[in-house]
């Protein structure tokens, strides 16, 4: 995996200081929204209706508009669920992980990351207040005083799920926009409208670029890195307690924690190249995001993919090594069953599909690194839709048998994710900037030296 991309520019050599400014920030208040923004932003706008609908009509009508049914009581709202917060995870770790190791090659791939993150955080967040089925009382699971004292259940780990997604978007929501404070105040020197001015002089707080407020500024990100990068295995890894503390064949299972930090990881680097080369492509971003990041990241993604499907062999081996009946039906029951169609679409997918990233010609081939990302984000859907319902459906009675059958609500709720996350980012591209231009200033300052 090594070539002569490892010593490839981070950074193509007639960067300058004044050109980083000027391309990124006239992104924001110089280029015109084109016609393909508009498209997909009437597209994405269109699917977050649906969302909306849904939404409401689940609140009048009950879950019961989804194909939820006894013994299949988890199903799409849960897979969402677990599908976006895991998305979120790799903008983290590219931003907070890659900054603590000090590597340079972060710097163009940062902003959209934690946008990312943010977003999918966010979008995800919806899902198991809406499963709840009354979510006006999902603040039942916060500890708030209370003289009836129905407490939450401490030992559970969906309380402590709540704990750690609250916690991680907050963490994710500072180290995001404290990193875009030196940047809206580029945007607020340079605006010529008295309201973008106010707009991104409120959002700036005062930034002058002093040497106190460099500081401060470094301190503060150092703080907040320090802290997401642990949340990043914590969140997930409370995330794959929900099934591991289960009971059921499928679930209970010590390797849920790391298989799902690594499975998170795995999406998130594929949104992260699926949302990279049509920003690069787009905005000509080919100077900040040179060929070596794109072979950078999709050698991550490789990594945490061959940790996915060491985890695939792992829960198959152990199934018939331990011989424990129900296990090994289950796993027969992926294998064959009335669901064998959606664990054969996940190894297509997440093992099949990637290994065409061993070869360099392929890493080099954007479209073919946009499609394979693209297969592996539909992979690890399918992979939480099995994980659930193939435990489900088949239980250890044949009494607790019984089929799940999306309804067009289902479907509905899903696309709508899509466009609602979509739409969110496209607003972001047209109002901050894409690229942190601090980081790239310092970039071509150390690389280069102060340059015109």
């Amino acid at each position: 995996m090594t070539g002569a991309l490892d010593n490839a520019p981070l950074l193509a050599p007639s960067q300058s200081l004044a050109g980083v400014t000027d391309h990124v920030s006239d992104i924001v208040l110089k280029r015109p929204t084109g016609p393909l923004w508009l498209a997909a932003f009437a597209l994405s706008l269109a699917l977050t209706g649906l969302l909306a609908t849904g939404i409401v009509w689940l609140l009048m009508r009950g879950v019961g508009i989804w194909g939820l049914d006894m013994p299949v009581a988890w199903a799409f709202a849960i897979a969402n669920y677990v599908w976006w917060i895991a998305i979120g995870m790799a903008g983290t770790f590219i931003s907070a992980a890659l900054y603590l190791t000090r590597q340079d090659w972060r710097s163009p791939l940062t902003r959209y990351a934690e946008t990312m993150t943010v977003f999918a955080v966010s979008v995800s967040g919806l899902f198991p207040i809406l499963h709840l089925g009354r979510p006006w009382f999902f603040y039942w699971l916060a500890p708030y005083p209370d003289r009836m004292n129905v407490w939450p259940q401490w030992r559970s780990s969906l309380l402590w799920d709540f704990f750690a997604i609250v916690a991680y978007l907050i963490v994710s929501l500072l180290y995001w926009y404290v990193s875009m404070i030196p940047d809206l105040a580029t945007l607020r020197d340079r605006a010529v409208t008295r309201g973008r001015q106010v707009f991104y002089g409120l959002l700036a707080l005062g930034w002058r670029g002093e040497a106190r407020h460099w500081k401060r500024f470094e301190t503060l990100s150092l703080l907040l890195a320090a802290l997401a990068v642990p949340l990043v295995f914590s969140v997930h890894s409370m995330v794959a307690l929900d099934f591991s503390e289960g009971l059921l064949p499928g679930w209970h299972s010590s390797i849920f924690p790391p298989f799902f930090v690594a499975g998170a990881l795995f999406s998130g680097f594929a949104m992260a190249m699926v949302l990279g080369l049509p920003l690069r492509h787009w905005f000509k971003l080919g100077d900040f995001i040179t060929p070596r990041h794109i072979d950078n990241l999709a050698k991550m993604m490789l990594a945490a993919g061959l940790f996915v499907d060491y985890s695939y062999l792992m829960e198959i081996f152990t199934a018939f090594y331990g011989m424990d009946r129900y296990d090994v039906v289950m796993t027969m029951q992926r294998f064959a069953g009335a669901y064998a169609w959606v664990f054969w679409t996940t190894i297509a997918c997440n093992v099949v599909a990637i290994q065409a990233l061993w070869w360099r010609r392929v890493r080099a081939n954007r479209a073919a690194l946009f499609g394979i990302s693209v297969l592996v984000l539909i992979g690890m859907w399918f992979e939480r839709l099995m994980l659930i319902v193939s435990s489900l459906y088949h239980d250890f009675l044949p009494s607790s048998w019984g089929m799940f059958y999306p309804t067009f609500w289902d479907i509905a709720f899903l696309a709508g994710s899509i466009g609602l996350f979509f739409l969110l980012f496209l607003l972001f591209v047209r109002v901050l900037p894409i690229v942190s231009m601090s980081d790239m200033r310092k970039l071509v300052h150390r690389l280069q030296g102060p340059r015109p």
